[in-house]
């Protein structure tokens, strides 16, 4: 199995952001998978060809984490083979195991930014927000460069815990190792941190 520990996973989920306020409150965000350029990473989410019907992609996908599970059982200390597992579980949205295959590795491999970050997307759909920020926290504390765990995290502050200062505060120490940082509809984050002011002043001054 490859050694994929330092690649961006493929549907490291980058949430897109709408904008809205409703009486002071965040009307609500869109959640979409952001993919990262051109990466050797070899967990290919390219969509199946024409041919590829979904109960065959499940059937693959189903042989796969049995061969990963068998692999895992027989080295337990395969971070490789423990990665994987968890992206499969995340892609079969198998979330509870994603959780625990990703927390395997990290035990084993610590620094690995990326997988903190897949676990904090994992955690954030297991309902646990708290865990999700504590584990972006983890990625760019190993990483004090990496952009998607603190673009995670301003998102669920803002969406989440309706905390848009703090959401600012996370995404402009994002502006400061990327300038050019965009969402994923292509809006420079520059520009939804402004209209996100906008909003607040406005309801500020209807109030």
């Amino acid at each position: 199995m490859t050694e994929k520990s330092n690649l961006v996973k493929k549907e490291t989920l980058l949430y897109a952001l709408l904008i809205g306020f409703v009486a002071g409150f965040i009307a609500g965000a869109v959640f979409s998978v952001y993919k990262l350029g051109p990466t050797t990473d070899t967990h290919d989410h390219a969509e199946p060809p024409p041919s590829t019907s979904s109960s065959q992609l499940n059937n693959q996908t189903t042989e796969a984490i049995a061969n990963l599970e068998a692999t895992v059982k027989a080295n337990h200390d395969n971070v490789a083979a423990w990665i994987q597992l968890g992206h499969l579980y995340y892609d079969s949205k198998q979330i509870e195991k994603a959780i625990k295959a990703y927390n395997h590795s990290l035990k084993l491999q610590p620094d690995n930014a990326n997988v903190w970050t897949d676990l904090g997307v994992m955690y954030r759909r297991n309902k646990q927000p708290e865990m999700a920020i504590e584990s972006f926290e983890k990625a760019y504390s190993v990483d004090p460069k990496h952009e998607p765990s603190r673009l995670n995290k301003g998102i669920i502050l803002l969406y989440d815990y309706n905390k848009p200062e703090e959401a600012i505060a996370a995404w402009e120490e994002l502006l400061s190792i990327n300038p050019e940082a965009t969402l994923n509809n292509g809006m420079p984050l520059i520009q939804a941190i402004e209209e996100i002011r906008k909003e607040m002043n406005s309801t500020n001054s209807k109030e």
